[in-house]
């Protein structure tokens, strides 16, 4: 981003026009880089100098203290002194209070020379050091840009489309990648809406004032945003800006910004601590639910809502969406019910803080709601979960027959249920006649048979193992304990197989 300054817009015909650079500034584009790269060494002043002299060469000053602007972030100046500037500006008072004060140049000469003669310098070494720390009497020590000319002239455009959008009170922005504007929408802290157009989905974004007043105290927040915008492959961007006091409208587009090929600065994961905290422990379970975060929008009359998160059944093609409702405000919360007044045949879990007090609101609108004070309890949600896996069971099982004949010879349950999209506890009530249970493995006759002839008493354990991982059996235990065999351990290294008779 520019200071405002250095903002360069057109009004014509009563708009808001950002004057970007073009493919034409690209030669003074380099001659900025060209000035800083020579300086490296010099003083911030002979720095300031030159570019003040290619000010006056170029057809606009803004452009080329702009351009500027973006380097100087790239370079590194050093105080170079040979006392350190604070201590020798110290010793030069001292001396001159020794000495009954500094009235003429006599007086300071001779005053440099006894804080010379005290700090082991000399009286040229002090007197170049006191103003060393100065900005202008900084040192250029290093100057690496990221930028090319080209990539200059991109971040140049980005920064001043951001300056632009620091009066902005409200943007509308329609992009190809809306579920990455969105969550970038969401980590700033902005509120929105997903609106449905003519030429597509748009989004509408404000800031939470903006529910009681016009306001442009979120135009750094716009700005921020608009990288996120920006990186999208084709988007349209419309704001109204606040002009000292006259609405004007600013349209953006991707012909006009893109994001230069450079790493954007990291945001955090999630728009509130509340989300953030749920995650965390949601995902530290061990359940039959995945956690989708910012899941496809859903169609509400005609605007769009996108969920907080989804959680989608490991055993089958069922998603339960889930919204965490913690904003405050009144006018937001009817327009969160007015959403879900209009999203239909989808499953619906509203976690709602509890001083909204509209919990019964949302179980009226044939959702289920979580009320919670502070964060969201994990168990809370997962009760319902619960429900609805038995419902899920309860349908996989009617769905299948009663008996099955798998092609294997021997299979565990866990695979079977893979192989079928249900849950393991499904079979239960499933006959398979040409196979026994085994443990939780279905094994044929056959193959129990192959395994009795192969094993004997007194074999290791781990022979037996081999024998049985030969046939596909992993449950040793169990298939061990069906031929009538134990095991005799030995310690915690191994074991030998025993006839369960045998003393």
């Amino acid at each position: 981003m520019l200071t405002k300054d250095l903002l360069r817009v057109s009004r014509a015909g009563g708009g808001y026009h950002p004057q970007f650079a073009g493919r034409q500034n690209r030669p003074l584009a380099a001659k900025t880089l060209g000035v800083f790269q020579r300086h490296v060494g010099d003083s911030r002043d002979a720095l300031d100098e030159a570019l003040t002299a290619l000010e006056s060469e170029a057809d606009d000053f803004k452009l080329v203290r702009g351009f500027a602007s973006l380097l100087d972030r790239e370079a590194v100046f050093e105080t170079r002194a040979a006392v350190p500037p604070v201590r020798a500006r110290r010793a030069a008072f001292e001396a001159a209070m020794d000495g009954g004060g500094v009235a003429t140049s006599e007086e300071r000469a001779e005053a440099l020379d006894r804080a010379a003669s005290a700090l082991g310098v000399t009286a040229d070494a002090v007197d170049a050091s006191l103003t060393a720390d100065r900005d202008v009497e900084q040192v250029l020590a290093d100057f690496d840009p990221r930028w090319t000319p080209d990539e200059l002239l991109v971040q140049y455009n980005l920064s001043l489309a951001q300056t632009a959008l620091f009066d902005a009170t409200d943007v509308r922005v329609r992009s190809s990648d809306p579920k990455a504007l969105v969550s970038a929408v969401k980590r700033l802290r902005l509120m929105y809406e997903i609106r449905k157009t003519d030429a597509g989905r748009e989004v509408v974004v404000t800031g939470p004032d903006a529910l009681f007043r016009r306001t442009r105290r979120y135009g750094t927040a716009f700005a921020r945003l608009l990288r996120s915008v920006a990186a999208a492959d084709e988007w349209r961007l419309t704001a109204t800006i606040d002009d000292r006091g006259r609405e004007r409208e600013m349209h953006l587009t991707s012909d006009d910004v893109s994001v230069p090929g450079v790493e954007p600065m990291a945001e955090p994961g999630f728009d509130s601590d509340v989300e953030a905290d749920f995650a965390a422990r949601f995902r530290g379970l061990d359940l039959d639910w995945e956690l989708v975060r910012e899941p496809e929008p859903l169609e509400t009359g005609t605007s769009v809502m996108i969920p907080d998160f989804a959680f989608d059944y490991e055993f089958g093609d069922f998603r339960v969406f889930f919204e965490i409702m913690g904003f405050w405000t009144p006018d937001y919360v009817e327009k969160k019910l007015g959403q879900l007044d209009d999203v239909a045949d989808v499953e619906m879990l509203v976690a709602v803080d509890s001083s909204l007090g509209v919990s019964e609101d949302i179980e009226a609108r044939d959702h289920r709601a979580i009320p919670y004070t502070g964060s969201v309890r994990v168990k809370d949600v997962v009760d319902v979960l619960r429900e609805y896996e038995v419902e899920l069971t309860s349908a996989s099982a009617d769905a299948l027959p009663d008996e099955l004949r798998p092609d294997d010879d021997a299979l565990s349950l866990e695979q079977l249920a893979t192989d079928l999209g249900v849950s393991e506890s499904v079979l239960d009530d499933v006959a398979f006649p040409e196979h026994e249970r085994v443990g939780r493995t279905l094994v044929r006759q056959r193959v129990l048979d192959s395994v009795a002839e192969a094993v004997e008493a007194g074999m290791s354990l781990s022979d037996v193992e081999s024998v049985l991982d030969t046939r596909g059996l992993g449950d040793a235990s169990a298939v061990l304990s069906r031929l009538g065999y134990r095991v005799e351990w030995e310690g915690l290294t191994g074991g030998t197989v025993r006839k369960k008779d045998e003393d």
